[in-house]
């Protein structure tokens, strides 16, 4: 890959495996004047909405480069108006998969094949127009490309491609080469529902460093489920590039050279290598998870340049339906955009696109929504507390209400982090979940799978809320100055609540921060902190059906002493700045205030036989509330 624009990083590997793939079907059977498209989520794709164009340019009867143009397209067919579906169970039901085939041959457009992908899609006469503005920047691009090769030269131009390409080869490589070698542990999950239980999915990684080249290492990952939280290793190798460019190297151009350094191992058909037919729709939570193990694993080498977890999830909320006043048949998506992590020097932007997502994110101009589609937007706030407590506070996520003015739609989410937060850094704390729910009268009601809806029927006066997650804290909380929290109060960033549980903060009666009973109720609360010391044990830690999750056996007496249930959801905190998160089983066999550990959750937390480790409780169902075991 030559360049790419900055307003998606996510898709900085899967372009160029997507043209990877396509060379590798036509075996040089591409001619001036063929144009390729492509979708598929299974070679270089992202999901299915994402169509490639592919303008093959020559010179001097030489194939030379490919103009690519990657758009969104709002609907590609499948079980749900916008493509987007929380539930499926196979790629199927997410829309028309397309292999890289010749959309125009020598020049002549092939009318069957655009008929046929058209007949499959919700809106084709938007469909055809999306296929006509990527049409019309590639020949934009040959264009430009011409230009610049009758004025320089092919050999010339040659030159300067691959002088580029070593550039930034060697800039990374620069990076790397300062980082201690060594393996760096971490883990995080995805939600995975088996009918209506949580069945969590494990994303685990073990980055290399060894002198100027990194190694990310998926294996024990879990394997592909029927469920919409698997992706390509292109996807997932997106996210490691994304976490490895903005740590290492946020000034340099972004283009092949720099992924030269850059190894990926996966397991095949696993959740970040997926094979037919499993659903591929989770592009967005996969990359966005990749970016967080890569975050866990970084800290622990250049621990002052990371943050705190990222809201965690792409969240597309798609409403599909016929308006009677129109006349026409809608589809509307939106991604409320969430929280970033606080970091080293500020707290995290609230409301805002997340690194992986460049400029995309954004919500629909509230005029032009109203005037094209039957939904008015009821409100659009800042989310109070969703971010998460720290020395610096995780940027908030946000509230955005619609309601549906006439006749009955489909609504539909593809979300995450709606049960499992955002962690925080160096004890911070973890962001508030994202959350769906919807209104009818006077009644406000949940869905039973948590960021995950498929379809589901809403009528006239309903109103659908949506509630992006915040960012993870960065810092301990109790280490926040209290006239930070007393103006996030003021602000309406936190409650008053908050600001007393979390941070430790007391007030006079007249709102002023008071000092004496803020210092005596952070040492206090510090002292409550609950500690338990760490004991080797490699007995195989992951329990789940398909599923896999960590969990952590405890005596009685220590669940009573925390004050959890069997099932409930922990995170555990040591010397390393990333949390490492479990769910709680009962050990008979294992003493009071004993905390049995294998090696990998050791390395995470960067821990040893007999050393303590700080835990926290976290909100999540327990066993008894839908729990796979």
């Amino acid at each position: 890959m030559v360049a790419q624009s900055d307003d998606h990083p996510g898709h900085v590997m899967p372009m160029p495996w997507s043209v990877k793939c396509a060379m590798e079907d036509f075996q040089g059977n591409i001619f001036p004047g063929d144009v390729l498209l492509l979708n598929d989520a299974y070679r270089g794709g992202t999901h299915l909405n994402d169509v490639t164009l592919l303008y093959p340019i020559f010179n001097d009867g030489q194939l030379f480069i490919f103009p690519a143009v990657r758009a969104h397209w709002a609907d590609v067919g499948g079980m749900t108006p916008g493509s987007y579906s929380g539930l499926a169970t196979s790629i199927y039901q997410e829309g028309v998969r397309i292999p890289p085939i010749k959309l125009y041959e020598r020049g002549k457009v092939n009318e069957g094949v655009m008929r046929l992908l058209l007949s499959n899609m919700r809106l084709p006469d938007e469909r055809y127009g999306d296929l006509n503005a990527s049409l019309g920047a590639c020949r934009v691009a040959e264009q430009r490309i011409e230009k610049i090769l009758g004025k320089y030269g092919r050999t010339l131009v040659l030159d300067c491609i691959c002088e580029n390409l070593d550039r930034s080869e060697r800039r990374i490589r620069a990076r790397i080469q300062d980082l201690p070698d060594g393996e760096y542990c971490y883990e995080d999950y995805l939600e995975y529902y088996d009918g209506e239980v949580l069945d969590p999915v494990l994303m685990r990684l073990r980055l290399k460093v060894s002198g100027d080249q990194l190694t990310a290492d998926f294996d024990g990952s879990s394997p592909q489920v029927p469920g919409v939280v698997n992706s390509s290793l292109a996807v997932a190798g997106a996210g490691v590039f994304v976490a490895v460019k903005s740590t290492l190297d946020p000034q340099g151009p972004v283009n092949s050279g720099a992924f030269r350094a850059i190894t990926l191992n996966a397991p095949e058909a696993s959740i970040v290598d997926v094979r037919a037919d499993a659903p591929a729709g989770a592009h967005g939570e996969v990359r966005k998870r990749a970016v967080s193990v890569m975050l866990g694993a970084l800290a622990q080498v250049i621990p002052e340049a990371v943050s705190g977890d990222l809201s965690g999830a792409s969240f597309p909320n798609s409403i599909g339906g016929y308006s009677k006043s129109r006349d026409r048949s809608y589809v509307y998506i939106e991604v409320p955009a969430g929280g970033n992590g606080g970091f080293l020097e500020a707290d995290g932007s609230s409301a805002f696109v997340n690194v992986d997502f460049g400029s995309i994110r954004s919500i629909h101009n509230v005029e032009s929504l109203e005037s094209d589609m039957p939904l008015q937007v009821r409100s659009c706030v800042l989310r109070e507390d969703s971010g998460g407590e720290g020395q610096r506070r995780g940027g908030l996520g946000m509230r955005r209400e619609l309601r549906l003015c006439e006749g009955e739609a489909l609504y539909s989410v593809l979300g995450d982090r709606a049960v499992i937060p955002p962690f925080g850094m160096h004890g911070g704390g973890p962001a508030k979940q994202l959350s769906v729910s919807w209104e009818r009268g006077q009644t406000v009601k949940l869905f039973g799978t948590p960021g995950k809806v498929t379809g589901h029927r809403i009528q006239k006066g309903d109103v659908v809320i949506m509630e992006s997650a915040g960012g993870g804290g960065y810092g301990d909380p109790l280490n926040r100055d209290p006239e930070d929290v007393r103006n996030d109060m003021l602000s309406g960033y936190i409650t008053r609540h908050r600001a007393e549980a979390g941070y430790g903060v007391l007030f006079t009666g007249e709102g002023e921060v008071d000092d004496d009973r803020t210092s005596a109720l952070r040492l206090d609360m510090l002292g409550r902190r609950l500690r338990l010391t760490v004991k080797a044990d490699e007995t195989y830690p992951y329990i789940g059906n398909r599923g896999k999750r960590r969990a952590v056996r405890l005596s009685e007496g220590t669940i009573t002493g925390l004050g959890v249930r069997v099932g409930d959801l922990i995170e555990l905190m040591g010397n390393h700045p990333a949390p490492l998160r479990c769910w709680i089983e009962f050990g008979e066999e294992v003493e009071q205030d004993i905390c049995p550990m294998d090696e990998f959750g050791r390395r995470v937390l960067g821990v040893e036989q007999a050393e303590s480790v700080w835990v926290r409780s976290l909100p999540g169902p327990s066993a008894a509330g839908g729990m796979a075991v």
